[in-house]
């Protein structure tokens, strides 16, 4: 009896060992959606004040939203800007399920014209991923559809990971990348490169470094002073 209680509390034991281990992760939620990015003076789409991760303007007009989303997912925005861009698009469009679609095959149809032109576009590729990935993490928002999105069934993470790869390297898609794999793929090898990768390439006091802090802190990230040179965007 002595032994079989013995057993159960190390069982009970590991089992909150691990609950602790990722509760940052389970009370922030998906981070693509409910952890919002820091973009500093940065233009995206309008939003609420305060610190809530769902703040959507009331009075924002969705009919407008893949236009404006378009429009800010320029060539020159930051990756960390487009991030967080696509976080408030696909929280608004979770009013509208033909705007839902209409963006996520606009973001996606971009990518795959350039391709075909033969001009292959690094952030193209990264947003028609970044984009997939966030409407994934954003499930649980999509209740009149069955808790399903209009992007189920796609892998985002490649997309993006092609956009990486195109551009060579880039810290903060790096940074994205691991956000993607915190999906329940936390203990893969690939999300602790694109982790590594990440810090070692954000510069001090850069927008990128506090990102990483502020989704990471709870492994112990921080920015390395020695990365003061590397591209960002």
């Amino acid at each position: 009896m002595a032994r079989k209680m013995f057993t159960l509390l190390g069982v009970a034991v590991a089992v909150l060992a691990l609950a602790v281990t990722y509760i940052p992760y389970v009370l922030a939620g998906p981070p693509l959606i409910c952890a919002p990015f820091d973009i500093g003076d940065a233009k995206s789409l309008p939003w609420g004040g305060g610190r809530d991760w769902n703040s959507p303007k009331a009075d924002y007009p969705v009919a407008n939203l893949v236009k404006d989303t378009l429009a800010l997912l320029s060539p020159d925005a930051p990756v960390i800007v487009r991030m967080e861009t696509i976080r408030r698009a696909v929280i608004y469009s979770e009013k509208d399920p033909q705007v839902a679609s209409e963006l996520l095959s606009r973001v996606m149809a971009r990518a795959l014209d350039a391709g075909a032109a033969g001009k292959p576009d690094a952030l193209a590729w990264f947003d028609a991923g970044y984009v997939v990935e966030t409407f994934k993490q954003a499930r649980w928002m999509f209740q009149k559809q069955g808790g399903r999105t209009v992007a189920e069934g796609i892998s985002g993470y490649d997309w993006a990971v092609k956009g990486l790869n195109t551009v060579g390297n880039n810290p903060a898609m790096e940074f994205a990348a691991a956000l993607i794999l915190t999906d329940g793929r936390q203990k893969t090898k690939e999300f602790q490169e694109h982790l590594h990768k990440a810090t070692a390439g954000a510069p001090e006091g850069s927008l990128l470094g506090k990102n990483i802090a502020s989704h990471f802190g709870h492994l112990g990230m921080k920015t390395p002073p020695a990365a003061k040179t590397a591209k960002t965007n």
